[in-house]
């Protein structure tokens, strides 16, 4: 299925390029700061000439140290330029979408929403324009939000074709202090993307669905948008297939 990717990092690609040309793997690639350090235009075009097959392709965008919700106009600065190195290759391999981190944690804004939310502003009207002219869907992940609200708050202002939600279920499994039938009465309109990976409340794991807690059955008969892209964040290729295996019976 074309909506079902697997989340690799960019540094990884190599390690694991027969199975994913086997498999004709459709793939959310993961661009930390250093791989952004040292990729080149020449790297660039020769993974599109390794992927061959014409995979749909999905981005992560990086995240350590980075905040589009920064106070710190200096902080924006360097997390939007860092955006902008994801958008100079997205103009070579053509994704349809690039995932990025909220950045909002209750403790860091003092439970002050709305300065997060006028910060992520400055951020996302620099960056969305670029999402507009190339076609490609920003998707904003859920991380440390115990509730889905600042997520809603940041869709409305925005309000853009170009501009949604990605569900991780992981983290929503482990902050969440609200119900999954709050999260998606709240957010159902907004989901793009989702990420698909399991845990036990304890750890962000990672595991393949079904080998933790989540409730995967009752999330899927919530979801409203089938058509998204179904990202799966399982860390070993073993549990990579396996949940592309209870994904197929899950969304059968």
């Amino acid at each position: 299925m074309k909506n079902i990717h697997i989340h690799v990092p960019y540094n990884k690609i190599y390690n694991y390029i027969d199975t994913i040309q086997k498999e004709k793997l459709n793939l959310e690639i993961y661009f930390d700061s250093q791989s952004l350090d040292c990729i080149t235009t020449k790297d660039t075009e020769k993974l599109k000439k390794t992927l061959s097959y014409e995979p749909a392709l999905s981005f992560h965008a990086p995240f350590m140290d980075l905040s589009p919700g920064a106070v710190d106009s200096k902080v924006r600065e360097v997390t939007i330029e860092r955006f902008n190195q994801v958008f100079d290759i997205a103009e070579i391999l053509n994704p349809v979408s690039i995932v990025f981190h909220s950045g909002y944690e209750k403790w860091k804004y003092a439970f002050k929403v709305e300065v997060w939310l006028e910060a992520s502003l400055k951020t996302w009207e620099k960056i969305l324009p670029r999402a507009e002219q190339l076609n490609i869907k920003i998707a904003i992940e859920n991380i440390f939000e115990e509730e889905p609200e600042n997520l809603l708050m940041l869709m409305k202002e925005l309000s853009s074709p170009y501009f949604g939600v990605c569900f991780d279920t992981g983290h929503f499994n482990l902050f969440s202090k609200k119900s999954i039938d709050e999260w998606l009465a709240c957010l159902n309109d907004y989901i793009v993307e989702l990420h698909l990976h399991d845990n036990n409340k304890k750890f962000d794991e990672h595991l393949s669905i079904g080998s933790g807690c989540f409730e995967f059955e009752k999330f899927f008969k919530l979801l409203k948008n089938k058509n998204c892209i179904y990202t799966i964040e399982a860390h070993t290729p073993e549990e990579v297939f396996k949940s592309i295996k209870m994904l197929d019976i899950l969304i059968r």
